[in-house]
């Protein structure tokens, strides 16, 4: 099979001023567009060219794991986004609260989770035996393993913020929640498992 870009759930221009149409073109249109033609590259050929997804990154090592991580990444990251803020669904609500105390104490610990991101990596909330846990990744690893299922992503690559926030990427994880899907996160609370086809395609 052959992996293709998503297209983006809003237009390039969507999420300013939080995120810049700049940034999002050479984003999506570059980087994660660059991840695909790789992984594409890297897959024929070989015994993992007719898999999904989620087997080739189950599967493989070395490069072509690391883009078939990064396309899932990114494929997720865009949904995490929305330029429609509302505020946090009952049920999220609720789980936020009950794992982290608090709405606040939930995004100061994401935040410093991100914080501690040496280099390139994510910062993910995911569902893990029946509560709400943050989860760092690096480089093109994905939150997918150990029952884990994602509910938002936070790309800490620099190519995510530095036409923005330049170096400052504090203040770019802080504006994420300017921009995070609710409904999304809601969505995958309630899946009884970390299925790719149901998270991202």
């Amino acid at each position: 099979m052959s992996f293709e870009l998503p297209k983006l759930p809003f237009s390039t221009s969507a999420l300013e001023p939080t995120m810049s149409a700049e940034t999002l073109e050479y984003h999506h249109n570059k980087h994660h567009a660059g991840y695909v033609k790789k992984l594409n590259e890297l897959i024929l050929g070989t015994k993992f060219q007719d898999l999904s997804l989620e087997e080739i990154i189950k599967g493989a090592n070395g490069p072509m794991l690391e883009n078939a991580g990064q396309h899932w990444n990114h494929s997720f990251f865009w949904k995490s986004l929305t330029p429609t803020q509302r505020d946090q669904p009952p049920e999220i609500f609720a789980a936020l609260e009950k794992d982290f105390h608090s709405i606040e104490n939930f995004m100061l610990s994401f935040k410093q989770a991100g914080m501690g991101v040496f280099g390139s990596g994510w910062v993910s909330l995911v569902k893990k035996n029946g509560s709400l846990a943050i989860v760092t990744t690096r480089n093109g690893e994905t939150p997918i393993s150990d029952q884990q299922t994602p509910l938002l992503i936070c790309d800490l690559w620099e190519h995510a913020y530095y036409l923005d926030y330049r170096n400052e990427r504090a203040k770019y994880i802080d504006n994420f929640f300017r921009l995070a899907n609710w409904d999304f996160a809601t969505q995958n609370l309630s899946r009884l498992d970390s299925s790719i086809a149901a998270l991202v395609v």
